[in-house]
């Protein structure tokens, strides 16, 4: 009893994670919620993880964590750059609430033993927050898809941007599509999640998402190909579909993509090359050079960064942009190393998707939900406790205890 009520309280925690990082700016909500309000929510939700954690872990047992430790590395130049307060005195509340972030997750690497429970925590979480964006498409469809936003779909109740909705879709998207494959879940309670995640997608018009989504399910899905005949048929099904879709839904798909805009302005990436370039022609010492400006708001003059290396580059320097490199470099090592299995494929899926978003989406070098995403990947290809050495690459996959998830059962 007292193990359930653990985990029952790692799922809370979790979802605290996640509540800190959807942000406080975005649309405009159907009932006006004070920034600062919802900046207290946020920052309440992330104390109070941080204190379950330690309520379930008072003895700090931590298991050993590559990528957390790096995420403590990258608080290094951090601290050293916003010790300058360029960046006025919110640099050092960024890095205090970066420092809480990667507590936490030190604290929550006592569960992580390469299952599917924080695969299952992460697709019920950002389920239950694309609920709240499905409510608001129905109780005000206009303050849902405001002129602003050029008509695509934000959050009307919680202010969440377009590519922040398609972000938390595409996800668990993907997750799910490697849960059905896997046989973890059934298709219709997959169904659930999958089609109207994929509606709310397609009404966000976020191309990084759907990108993301694709070529990540796809190097998944390849990896899986040698031991899943699930995952040969599925593989083989979606490239007849998307040839079909190709062909005969070709402008279709353009004037999706496109959204309305000019071949020059896709080209330049709706202005964010621009900021870009004059970030990187931007006069640096080399104090600056190698550790940032400190942690800020993800802009340059007033305009998003919108890249996560140019946004670490900015406010943690070449020291934080190679710290970031290097968490990539392990995940990805150590997914490669491992055998085939469904959780060696959702985390490749993530590694994937998050690298692939990270060209034109922040959040790379402070606490935001693509961290969250890594850690799910952690955790993933952590060794299970107590186990001896894992089986050699090609050798028979693992078995690992399957937690209730929806529905509750699994598919044999």
């Amino acid at each position: 009893m007292v193990e359930v009520g653990e985990k029952k309280i790692v799922g809370i925690v979790w979802g605290l994670l996640i509540l800190n990082t959807l942000g406080s700016a975005g649309a405009k909500t159907i009932v006006p919620l004070p920034r600062s309000l919802i900046q207290m929510a946020t920052m309440g939700a992330l104390v109070a993880a941080f204190v379950l954690a330690l309520s379930v872990n008072l003895r700090l047992r931590f298991r050993p964590s590559a990528y957390v430790f790096l995420l403590t590395l990258l608080l290094v130049p951090s601290l050293i750059s916003s010790a300058h307060l360029e960046s006025g005195f919110g640099a050092l509340f960024r890095c205090a609430r970066l420092a809480l972030f990667i507590g936490t997750l030190w604290l929550l690497t006592r569960w992580w033993d390469g299952g599917l429970t924080f695969v299952r925590h992460h697709i019920r979480l950002y389920l239950a927050v694309l609920g709240s964006v499905a409510a608001g498409l129905l109780v005000s469809p206009g303050a849902a898809m405001p002129d602003l936003y050029g008509g695509r779909l934000v959050g009307a109740l919680w202010p969440l941007t377009p590519p922040q909705i398609g972000q938390y879709a595409a996800v668990i998207i993907g997750l799910t599509v490697l849960l059905v494959l896997g046989r973890r879940t059934d298709r219709a309670g997959a169904a659930v999640v999958i089609v109207p995640s994929l509606v709310l997608l397609a009404l966000t018009h976020t191309r990084t998402a759907t990108l993301g989504l694709f070529i990540g399910l796809a190097l998944a899905i390849g990896s899986l190909m040698l031991t899943s005949s699930a995952a040969r048929r599925f593989f083989a099904w979606a490239v007849l579909i998307a040839t079909v879709a190709a062909v005969g839904f070709a402008s279709a798909l353009q004037a999706w993509f496109l959204r309305g805009q000019s071949q020059e302005n896709f080209s330049n990436l709706t202005g964010r090359a621009k900021v870009w370039d004059a970030l990187l022609s931007a006069p640096r010492s080399a104090s600056e050079e190698l550790f940032g400006m400190g942690l800020g708001d993800k802009s340059f003059g007033g305009l998003p960064i919108d890249n996560s290396w140019l946004a670490v580059y900015n406010e943690q320097g070449l020291s934080g942009t190679a710290i970031v490199a290097a968490v990539f470099v392990v995940l990805g090592g150590v997914a490669l190393l491992r055998p085939p299995s469904l959780e060696r494929a959702c985390a490749i899926f993530l590694i994937s998707y998050c690298a692939i978003a990270s060209y034109t989406e922040a959040g790379l070098g402070d606490a935001s939900p693509y961290l969250l995403h890594l850690a799910v990947a952690a955790s993933l290809l952590a060794a299970p406790a107590g186990a001896g050495p894992l089986p050699a690459a090609g050798g028979p996959a693992r078995r690992v205890p399957v937690p209730r998830w929806i529905p509750n059962r699994e598919v044999t």
